[in-house]
């Protein structure tokens, strides 16, 4: 997530920089075929390109727009997450008087929220963070998840026993709360719970595989492949037309000018062309960059510092004061 008031236009230059050298050759090309050439049959009416033009703007919009939800959806789900995450610290704490199991629900909690987000961080082929134009914009920022293995992140809060077990599973954030709900079991029938405290740390367990489930929805389905497809189809197709279609109105421009520019305003097409081809490539990026909120890119939400928010939180609650400091942004993005 980018913390600051906006990007820098460089900073986005640089990201789309690929973009516009393509988008430069593909303006130059007709340009001075048409006008150095003298194939004046390049040029392709106007009306043609505006109404590709018009149906691409519809289409990237209604993506960015979906991909927009994704991420506000995301964010919402990571906000009731640390909220019972505080909740069932507080009642971890005051259900019974016993500091060691206070602390085991809790760790065991911080545990759930490591392996959830490892499980978020993992690599789908529909994500983009691979591509090479987000692979070196990590030289702003860094993943913490790649930073750490998932069994160190563990082992500051499982025992060994239960670290062993759950390395050994396949959704280690289940399993997590599956041994959360078993212990909560155990101290139901050592009668250390009364009923109206199990059923609603039951339930609270219960809630915590919903949000589960809810971050897993968006990870594992990914914005609609034909959608995406066709958004890069018509974008690609209005960028390669676009200069075409520009020939013919600036090279009628001649006859309303005089001087040094007359006979040479075709050249222009060029930097208008790559102008607005790069406007619409541009919203193609951002809208890439914005549908897989947990993917590690620079627009994530931020789960990372989320999670470190609330070990912070629930440690302090138990009375701890040797806390893990917060995490600060990188160039103003954090994780």
């Amino acid at each position: 997530m980018h913390t600051g008031k906006s990007y820098r236009l460089f900073e986005f230059l640089d990201w789309t920089r690929r973009d516009i050298y393509v988008l430069i050759v593909l303006a130059v090309v007709p340009a001075v075929a048409y006008q150095t050439g003298n194939m004046k049959w390049l040029g392709i009416p106007w009306t043609v390109v505006a109404l590709l033009g018009t149906a691409t703007a519809f289409i990237v919009g209604f993506k960015n727009l979906q991909s927009y939800n994704r991420t506000w959806e995301a964010r919402h789900i990571w906000g009731d997450i640390i909220s019972s995450s505080r909740a069932w610290g507080t009642v971890s704490r005051d259900s019974f008087d016993n500091a060691e199991k206070s602390k085991e629900l809790v760790y065991r909690h911080l545990a759930w929220l490591t392996a959830l987000r490892y499980q978020l961080r993992e690599h789908r082929a529909w994500e983009s963070t691979s591509k090479a134009y987000n692979a070196e914009y990590f030289r702003y920022y860094s993943i913490p998840e790649t930073q750490t293995p998932l069994e160190t992140e563990l082992a500051k809060f499982l025992p060994d026993a239960e670290l062993a077990q759950i390395l050994a599973t396949g959704s280690k954030a289940t399993q997590i709360l599956g041994l959360q709900s078993k212990a909560i079991k155990q101290l139901f029938d050592s009668q250390v719970l009364v009923v109206t405290q199990f059923v609603e740390m039951q339930r609270s367990i219960r809630d915590f595989l919903v949000q589960q489930g809810r971050c897993e929805r968006i990870k594992d389905f990914p914005y609609p492949r034909q959608f995406a497809s066709i958004n890069s189809f018509f974008i690609n197709l209005f960028c390669l037309l676009l200069p075409f279609g520009l020939l013919r109105d600036f090279d009628r421009l001649n006859e309303s000018v005089d001087g040094v520019l007359k006979g040479h305003m075709v050249w222009l097409v060029i930097p208008f062309s790559v102008l607005i081809s790069w406007v619409y490539t541009s919203l193609g990026r951002v809208g890439e960059s914005t549908e897989s909120p947990f993917e590690g890119s620079a627009n994530d939400v931020p789960i990372s510092q989320m999670c470190r928010t609330a070990e912070i939180d629930l440690r302090d609650m138990l009375g701890e004061t040797d806390l893990p400091p917060p995490l600060e942004p990188r160039n103003n993005i954090v994780l």
